[in-house]
This record gives C-alpha cells, structure tokens and sequence, in this order.
C-alpha cells in the first residue's frame, strides 16, 4: 500500500506539470487525471477491493492497519480526516465525528473527544474503521482490543503529507481514485496561485498570532510551510527551536513584521483596531499599512483539502504587498 501512495502522488505531480504547459489544458489534464487512476486502480487494489494495508502515522513510522472490507461505519476523531473524509467521497459511510468536527456543515457531530476519548463510547456506534490524529489514553489499543481498526493521521508537517494523507484515507476507505483525483486538482491549484505571487515576496516578513498571549509559528509548522511557499519568513524563526514560541510583545515590535495573520479573532476576539492599540504597535509596519489580516483559525489550523483557500485567499493579500524599506 506504501507504493501505491507513492504512486499516486507520481501521477498527481505529473497531473500539475501538464497544467503547468499552456493555456489550453483542461482537455488534457482530464486525460492525464483519468489515466492516472486507471493505472492506479489494478483489479487487486482498485477501489471497492479489500482488504488493503495502509500506513498509520506519521511520515516515519512503519505501523500499518489491516482494513479487511470497505468500512460502513467510520468514526472520525479528527475535524481534518473529517473534511478529508468528505472530499474524497466518503462522506456517506462516516456515522459519528467528534464534537471539534464542524466541517462540512452536514457532519454527524457527537460529543465524542480526540484529545480524551473514550472507548466504550466510540464503540457505541459499532464502527469498523476509526481515524484519530493521535492515540491518547491507550485508544489504539483499547479499540484493536474490540477487533476495531484504527488509521492514525497527525498533525501534516509540509503539503506532501497532506496529499500522501488524503491517499491514506482514499485506500482505507475504498475511494482510491477519487482521492488521486482530489490530490492531482489541489496540485494544480496550488501550482497556479503559486505561479501567481510576485516576485519580491522572499523579502516579506510575517507574524502569525495563535492567541492573545502571543504564541505564534515558525516555518517548521504546517502553516509554517504554507507561508514559506509563498516566499514569506516567520519572525518566530529568530525566536529558538520551539517550532510554537510564546513570543513578547517587545519582541514582536522590535521584529516589525511586514504583515500580521491574526488565528485569533474567533478563539479570543482579536481584532486589527484591538492590535493597534496595543502599547508600541501603532508605528509597526503592518499596523501603519493596514496589513493585519484576520485568518480562520480552523482552516488555518488543519491540513486538509481547504489548505488550497487558504493559499489563495494569503496569496491575494500577498499580492498587494511591497518588501519593508
């Protein structure tokens, strides 16, 4: 199943280069995306053929879960696998999320958690196939104990994983080419904004605000590697290994960022007027030129399939900005 993610993610890079050719491409890119799964979707391991083995954690683990048949009642413990789930069609066979999971607005939302889960209450709704982001309090075990799979999808660290994600979830699922297919379109949508951002954005500086305590990220982060795709440099790099610091304001003003990405206007109310009043923000660059954005803190926290609006929409802002000096 390993080589079969690899190989998806091979035809979904060839899908982008074609996209990348000329104009007149969508004729094309049908093709390419259409032969792309066809080879992918061999009699043993198409879609709808079980059963499949399919990586489980991280990028460097070698755990796999066995899925002997096309799971019918899926429980997701993760708001991104959820939206995953649903963007790779699957969205029918999930029967429970837990309670972060607001995306898309038709979910089944209980009040399950991912950070305390309960076993007996995951079991309640006799699943046979639970995705989690992590495995606290023993969840792996207690449920491989009820003879329950558990595909395991933390936290993407670069879009990469993202992608070899979304294949994870396809092949557990019995989508493999709908998964190909969603993979090779976020491909080629993000190769056209990236196309898009001018040349400059190297010189760019940002400071990203998780809440209003100052915790931020570094471009060794998920987010942290969508910005730096766009050429932009965390000012929390300078600030030490951590890849979340905790920031001081002194430092933040000192750092004077070209633009401000506010992912707590929702959590803790922060607004642009609110940073500017905060003492010695006024005369910061980002705050004199109106360049303090508001972003949605849950598409901005997880690396699912919206990861590509959020490209965009930081990307337009992105566009109208000029290097500091």
């Amino acid at each position: 199943m390993r080589s079969l993610t690899v190989l998806v993610g091979l035809a979904s890079v060839a899908i982008v280069a074609a996209s990348c050719g000329g104009t007149d491409t969508t004729a094309s890119n049908e093709a390419a995306t259409s032969a792309a799964v066809e080879s992918l979707v061999a009699p043993s391991s198409g879609d709808g053929a079980f059963p499949v083995t399919v990586a489980s954690g991280d990028s460097d683990s070698t755990d796999e879960v066995v899925i002997d048949a096309r799971p019918e009642a899926i429980v997701s413990l993760s708001p991104t696998a959820t939206e995953m789930l649903f963007a790779v069609g699957a969205g029918d066979q999930v029967v429970a999320v837990d309670d972060q999971s607001d995306y898309p607005e038709d979910v089944p939302v209980t009040d399950l958690s991912g950070f305390e889960p309960n076993v007996e209450a995951i079991l309640g709704y006799a699943p046979d196939l639970v995705i989690a982001a992590s495995d606290p309090g023993e969840l792996v075990a207690g449920l491989d104990a009820a003879g329950i799979p558990v595909l395991l999808l933390p936290s993407a660290t670069d879009l990469d994983d993202t992608y070899a994600q979304i294949e994870r979830v396809g092949a557990a699922t019995g989508h493999i080419g709908d998964a190909a297919e969603l993979v090779g379109q976020m491909q080629a949508d993000i190769a056209e904004i990236l196309a898009e951002v001018p040349a400059g954005t190297e010189q760019l500086t940002y400071y990203h605000e998780l809440d209003d305590t100052f915790y931020s990220v570094t471009g060794d982060t998920f987010i942290g590697a969508v910005y730096a795709s766009l050429g932009l440099t965390s000012i929390a790099d300078a600030a030490g290994s951590d890849a979340y610091p905790q920031l001081s304001q002194e430092f933040i003003v000192s750092a004077d960022p070209d633009v401000i990405f506010l992912a707590d206007t929702q959590c803790c109310g922060v607004t642009p007027e609110q940073v500017a009043a905060r003492p010695g923000w006024a005369g910061m660059s980002a705050v004199t030129g109106a360049r303090v954005y508001p972003v949605d803190e849950d598409v901005a926290s997880r690396w699912g399939p919206r990861v590509v609006d959020f490209l965009r929409s930081t990307a337009d802002q992105v566009a109208t900005l000029q290097p500091a000096g």
